[in-house]
């Protein structure tokens, strides 16, 4: 398990480092940034109506 996390994490790190530099294609791009909107939304607290 500790081996297949260290792998993520250095997937993540290579990933964000190419999407820093601009390396990244036009469409991974897109989705991260989808996926990004994403996560905020549920991170967000939802108002309930009074």
């Amino acid at each position: 398990m500790r081996n297949a996390r260290a792998a993520l994490d250095q997937a993540r790190a290579r990933r964000d480092a190419d999407r820093a530099a601009g390396r990244l294609p036009p469409e991974a791009e897109l989705i991260l940034r989808r996926l990004e909107r994403q996560q905020r939304r549920q991170r967000t607290p939802r108002r309930t109506a009074a």
